[in-house]
């Protein structure tokens, strides 16, 4: 066997050592896939998100403008029925009070001097001393006095009343919910200063879009859970339906009774109201809305992108249901145990391979990089 020089067999290990490596498929692409089972499967129900209100809300302000002198509550304080809120200065009141009495004593004494006149002239038309038409004129003079004592009397009052609305006090018992003049201003009748909410009676106030605005009435009933407890469930019923809807929004505003509420539900907090009515949206699967692609020209038509077995991405044509914050609802068209895509669906192709992640499984962190 005739055996090749040295230097060139060193030579054709070199050569293969630097040749290059066989070409690597890069792994597919990793999706965030949700698996629809049978607890995604919601009822047919509306979910709306409202703010907690006490159905009794009162704008609390002074009879009369004054300055304002003292404010003895602030906002989040109970107050009772009667408890002095806030004063103005009651010194031009005070003044307008003592002329009001000094005018009363003045008609008092021209009733007391009118009516010793009107006596003294019976006596001297009784000894035909007087004309019956001078009698005439005393007689009316004490009811011309009279009339003015009334008339001063009746001023008195009212300026007593005027006195006593420069204090301002709670009309029934309550939360102070907002404060609206301080101590110093000088604020007109009837200019609001405090807002005062009844808390035994508490409601959620929601909107509803103008779309479904038929589907509801007054005393429908519906289910209130509070957010600071979510796992606690009230029974509501639709109170008031407004008439007409927002300008600015276009929805509707709907108050939810709540006979059972209690602290649970803090006024300006927030609530879910859940409708059970066989007019609602559907039962059907909820869906992120990143998840779901409306077809042009089909209100309940959409797109969804399903990872098949073999691990192949398809578009899945669907019936949509209601949108909103939370998603949008599926109500026909997705098979059992589908695994949907919920994020990135517009940078899917139809074939492609990808690996799929199922939604909530734990970040794995790839040691060779």
């Amino acid at each position: 066997m005739r055996l090749r020089p040295l230097p060139t067999m060193l030579a054709s290990v070199l050569l293969a050592a630097c040749s290059a490596p066989a070409p690597h498929a890069p792994p597919p692409p990793a999706v965030l896939v949700r698996t629809i089972d049978a607890a995604a499967v919601l009822p047919a129900q509306q979910v709306y998100s409202g703010e907690v209100r006490a159905r009794i809300e009162t704008e609390l302000g002074f009879r009369i403008g004054g300055k304002l002198i003292e404010r003895r509550v602030d906002v989040g304080a109970s107050v009772a029925a009667g408890a002095p809120l806030a004063l103005l200065d009651a010194q031009d009141v005070g003044l307008a009070q003592a002329a009001a009495q000094a005018a009363v004593s003045a008609a008092e004494a021209d009733v007391d001097l009118a009516r010793v006149e009107l006596s003294r002239a019976q006596a001297l038309q009784a000894r035909s001393f007087l004309s019956s038409a001078a009698l005439d004129t005393r007689r009316t003079a004490l009811q011309a006095a009279e009339a003015r004592l009334r008339e001063a009397r009746a001023h008195a009052e009212v300026a007593a009343n005027q006195a006593a609305y420069a204090r301002l006090a709670a009309p029934a018992a309550g939360v102070i919910t907002a404060v609206l003049a301080e101590p110093g201003q000088v604020v007109a009748a009837g200019q609001p200063v405090f807002r005062l909410a009844r808390p035994d009676q508490r409601e959620v106030l929601i909107h509803v879009p103008e779309g479904r605005a038929t589907q509801f009435a007054p005393g429908m009933a519906a289910r209130v859970r509070a957010w600071s407890a979510p796992e606690r469930e009230l029974a509501g019923r639709v109170r008031e339906f407004a008439p007409a809807a927002d300008a600015a929004t276009r929805s509707f505003a709907l108050r939810v009774a709540v006979p059972g509420a209690d602290d649970t539900l803090a006024l300006g907090s927030t609530a879910t109201v859940v409708f059970d009515d066989a007019a609602a949206a559907g039962a059907g699967v909820l869906l992120p809305l990143a998840a779901v692609t409306r077809r042009s020209g089909q209100p309940d038509g959409g797109t969804v992108w399903v990872v098949a077995d073999d691990g192949v991405v398809r578009a899945l044509a669907v019936e949509l249901g209601a949108w909103g914050e939370a998603g949008v609802v599926v109500r026909a068209g997705l098979p059992a145990h589908a695994r949907v895509v919920v994020a990135g669906v517009h940078k899917l192709v139809e074939g492609s391979a990808v690996r799929a992640v199922e939604e909530g499984a734990p970040v794995l962190l790839d040691v060779k990089r």
